[in-house]
Order: structure tokens, then sequence, then C-alpha cells
């Protein structure tokens, strides 16, 4: 079972290398949040201006308002694993789940990232 897991994540690894490469068009090693949402955008995550913005704000580690691309594969990583997470929760499969507080954290806290 680990090696599919890594197999699997080699691939994401691989697609989210290609798109952050695409969207780095000046090759500066970074994009801004415009392009990290067309990019997330591209796998098929519809979020909010508002959410990129946190987004940033947690990747942004030099502070001059970019990703890098390590950031980057750590952003796509916790978003494809706390999706994944959510969906298992999902039943109905329509973007809701009523979970209460204790429920949340232990679907965060057994989540594998």
């Amino acid at each position: 079972k680990q090696w599919y897991q890594r197999r699997v994540r080699g691939k994401y690894i691989n697609d989210w290398q290609n798109t952050f490469r695409y969207y780095d068009r000046d090759n500066s090693g970074s994009i801004d949040q415009n392009e990290l949402q067309t990019a997330i955008a591209s796998f098929g995550y519809r979020l909010s201006a508002k959410f990129y913005g946190l987004l940033m704000q947690k990747f942004d580690r030099n502070g001059d308002r970019t990703i890098t691309f390590d950031d980057f594969i750590q952003c796509c990583v916790l978003i494809q694993t706390l999706s994944a997470a959510f969906q298992r929760k999902d039943a109905n499969r329509n973007g809701w789940i009523q979970i209460n507080y204790e429920e949340f954290m232990e679907l965060v806290f057994s989540t594998r990232i």
C-alpha cells in the first residue's frame, strides 16, 4: 500500500511541478497570488479569493507576496490531503459536511500529511 501511495504522490508532484513551471513564466522560482489561484483552479478546486489570501499568508515565507516551488508543493499536498479527508465525510458529495468540534479535530489530526 505504501509503494502505491508514493507512486500516486509522485504523479501529483510531477503534475504540480509542471503546473508551477507553466505559471512561473519569468522563471523566477516563485508565483504570485493570481498565478497560485489559476494553478490551483487548474486542478479542479474552486476556492474564494479570501482563501487564496490565506494560502499566501501561510506559504509566503519570504514576505514578498510570492510562493516558491517548495512552498507550492507543500500547499498542494495540504489542499489535496485535507480535501480527501473532507470527501470521506461528504456522504452526499455536495460539498457540505456537518461535524462538531471534536470530530473536526479528529479529522485534522488523523489526516496524514
